[in-house]
């Protein structure tokens, strides 16, 4: 199997893995002037490719880099960015400054990290009853002690 990555802008990166043990490939911003993100404010940033999973078992998952996110409090505005094996465009990441300091992302910035995990295809079925746990309905807090 491959992912394949296509460029849509001269300036885009191609991500890649930094270590033979990296689980995910660095994403870097395809901007073409500093983008400065107030404390509080989102930004959308391109990242000039698109790719394509080889299986439907197969998505690209984007998560916050680390090291934004305690030096700089950059994170994703949706958490976990989610990319379908049959979605073609651009992906783009949007973050969130999380601090009150203004942060600028610069061209070519790495911005987040795509890792490529298995999801699970499994059929549906609608029930009236589900089997029941010790657990049952019980919420949030519900397994630890207060």
């Amino acid at each position: 199997m491959e992912l394949k990555i296509k460029k849509l802008r001269d300036n885009a990166k191609i991500p890649f893995r930094a270590t033979e043990g990296s689980a995910g490939m660095d994403l870097y911003a395809c901007i073409d002037e500093p983008l400065t993100v107030a404390g509080g404010e989102k930004a959308v940033i391109p990242t000039g490719i698109a790719i394509a999973l080889p299986s439907p078992e197969l998505g690209a998952f984007i998560f916050a880099r680390s090291g934004l996110a305690i030096k700089h409090g950059i994170g994703l505005l949706n958490s976990v960015g989610v990319i379908d094996s049959d979605y073609r465009g651009e992906i783009c990441v949007g973050i969130i400054n999380q601090l009150r300091e203004p942060y600028t992302i610069t061209p070519g910035e790495r911005i987040a990290q795509m890792v490529i995990m298995p999801v699970s295809l499994i059929p549906v079925t609608v029930c009236d009853e589900l089997d029941e746990t010790e657990r049952g309905a019980g919420g949030f807090g519900s397994t630890g002690k207060d």
